[in-house]
């Protein structure tokens, strides 16, 4: 069974005292923020997809399930107070059996105003480990028995993951470092250049540096798995030749469906998956829009889900929905000059949202795209392979 049992009332930091040992926030609702997604499903359709959800592994390969302020202009303060928030009560409603937390988004600038320093994410690894420690419920997965023991007892793996591997600098056993805490999953760049290889911001594309190569071997031999998602086209084409494991792109989409920057080119979901590897469907907002849906919502999504089913095969398709707990829109205006919004959308015409219908955070994400799945006639075999069977498979082999 996939969905939490116990539904226990753990609230982060409930070993300490709110005001006294760490500054509060006010925080956004982990449930109900936004109206729930209508996809009207018959009974029987309905029934279905609860039962996939809850009997299959479900896996994220992408998310970020901490819970964010309300008012979102003091996203700033809560970042450098250094104690983000896990969403318990959120993931104990998703579903999920395993989801790659990506800890410290280096965009994001958590505790420092250059962003990405070492201090500072470990600093963050283990204040979010500390507060892990103190539950039951959600366990730190380091392999894949942990995946499968969360599935048998109820609980959730949480994995932890990097978005980009900028703070290692130019210290190879810094990934070693990073492996001794638990992370499992890391990225080559956040769409700036790092010392490994070029981000998808960037006008040239230098491609894997020496060091990046240095790296990716490192990697392989330590059974960290490596993402390409905020690489630049050519770093991602180097990335996966030069990997002896597969290589995973854990949040995006393909720019045949939106040409966006953000999105990957047919060539290199090919080549991921001609390796091993395999993409999943991210949902952060204006991202995975499609000329059929440009509102974005599930719709859009499962526009860039279905063409690369048909592109390379049902069996290298999964998701990193990309979400978290709060207003994302929000989050992405705050940050907008990191994240180079304007820049990543595409020059197609669309539509502005508050936020994604239907995948807005990771407490409903995956019983959404399971009734999807199940609306559009998917078999229970193809629909087990996407929502958890194909990661559990990729993540055995590199891990």
């Amino acid at each position: 069974m996939s969905t939490l049992t116990r539904r226990s009332a753990y609230r982060s930091y409930a070993y300490l005292e709110p005001g006294r040992d760490y500054r509060a926030f006010e925080l956004a609702p982990e449930l109900g923020r936004v109206p729930a997604y209508n996809l009207p499903l018959e009974r029987e359709q309905a029934e279905r997809a609860r039962r996939l959800v809850a009997e299959s592994v479900v896996i994220s390969l992408h998310d970020h399930p901490s819970v964010y302020p309300l008012r979102i202009e003091q996203v700033h303060e809560y970042n450098r107070a250094g104690r983000q928030v896990t969403g318990f009560e959120g993931l104990a409603r998703s579903g999920m059996t395993a989801v790659i937390d990506n800890f410290m988004d280096g965009a994001c600038c958590i505790t420092s105003p250059m962003g990405w320093k070492w201090n500072d994410v470990l600093h963050d690894l283990g204040m979010r480990l500390c507060d892990l420690a103190h539950q039951d419920d959600v366990i730190l997965a380091r392999g894949i028995t942990d995946i499968e023991r969360a599935h048998a007892e109820g609980r959730l793996a949480l994995v932890a993951g990097l978005e980009a591997s900028t703070m290692i600098e130019n210290e190879v056993d810094r990934i070693d470092i990073l492996y001794g805490f638990g992370v499992r999953q890391m990225g080559i760049a956040y769409s700036e250049s790092n010392a490994l290889g070029s981000g998808l911001k960037e006008k040239r594309d230098g491609g894997l540096t020496a060091f990046g190569e240095r790296c990716v071997e490192r990697m392989n031999r330590l059974g960290m798995a490596i993402d390409v998602s905020h690489s630049g086209d050519r770093t991602c084409l180097e990335v996966i030749a030069a990997s002896g494991k597969p290589v995973l792109i854990t949040h995006a989409g393909s720019r045949t469906v939106w040409d966006s920057p953000r999105m990957k080119r047919d060539e290199v979901i090919v080549e991921c998956a001609r390796k091993g590897g395999m993409i999943g469907l991210e949902a952060a907002p204006h991202t995975t829009l499609s000329e059929a849906h440009p509102a974005h919502s599930l719709e859009s999504v499962m526009d860039h889900f279905t063409h690369c089913v048909e592109l390379v095969g049902i069996d290298h398709v999964a998701f990193g929905p990309d979400t978290l707990f709060g207003d994302h829109v929000g989050l992405h205006r705050a940050f907008a000059a990191q994240l180079s919004v304007g820049e990543l959308r595409g020059g197609q015409r669309f539509e502005e949202v508050d936020y994604v219908d239907g995948l807005e955070n990771p407490g409903e994400c995956f019983h959404n795209i399971a009734g999807w799945l199940v609306k559009h006639g998917y078999s229970d075999d193809d629909i087990r392979k996407v929502i958890g069977g194909n990661a559990l498979r990729v993540l055995g082999e590199i891990w």
